[in-house]
């Protein structure tokens, strides 16, 4: 009985630790992505956005480097999978991933969410991190995504934010997260309807509701 609860408080837990934590890699790897759908492996994913000095050196240690680079990107191309589904379909796989616009059948691509692999990386508790550590790690991600984009609002607070994302004043976490998410594939730069200055507002307004 004791072994059930510790269980249950465990998820309950996790669940909690990665409620909100949106892997900021995700619009980077979809700018990626748009411009070269196919031919990518994890490692060479990393090379690139290293090369676009969007990921810093995340630990001393080599083989726990490795490691979280890894994750960080299998956890961003999963959040991805989910955001692009059900218009398109990225194939996520270490050695073979595929963004697919436009000639894949829905019904034969679906979002496995009983996937062992996918569940270990969709859950931040396995970066080996606490939460604060995550959420630092997060935070400077995003920094630096933001610097990549371009755009600083100086005058934006939370009101203006949710005015933007058009939610009333007690959104929920949830809600802002979900808004934010539709919203950035309406105007994301490589979208074809898109536009960079409307999506360098919404970045910051993001940045504002996510930390608030």
């Amino acid at each position: 009985m004791l072994d059930k609860l510790n269980t249950s408080s465990n998820q309950d837990i996790s669940c909690s630790f990665q409620a909100h934590m949106e892997n900021p890699l995700l619009w980077p790897i979809m700018e990626v992505l748009k411009h070269k759908p196919s031919g990518w492996k994890v490692h060479t994913l990393a090379a690139h956005l290293n090369d676009l000095g969007l990921v810093p050196v995340l630990d001393a240690v080599a083989e726990k480097e490795l490691f979280k680079k890894n994750f960080l990107i299998m956890n961003a191309l999963y959040q991805l999978q989910e955001t692009l589904h059900p218009d398109s379909w990225l194939q996520v796989q270490a050695m073979d991933i595929e963004l697919m616009n436009g000639r894949y059948h829905e019904s034969s691509h679906c979002i496995d969410h009983q996937d062992p692999l996918r569940d270990y990386y969709i859950n931040w508790v396995n970066y080996e991190a606490d939460e604060g550590e995550v959420k630092r790690l997060l935070n400077e991600f995003w920094t630096r995504y933001r610097k990549f984009v371009g755009g600083d609002e100086l005058d934006m607070d939370r009101n203006r934010a949710l005015s933007l994302f058009e939610l009333p004043l007690d959104a929920t976490h949830h809600e802002i997260r979900k808004r934010w998410r539709q919203l950035a594939l309406r105007w994301h730069p490589d979208r074809d309807e898109g536009n960079t200055a409307k999506f360098q507002t919404l970045c910051e307004a993001w940045h504002v509701l996510r930390s608030s």
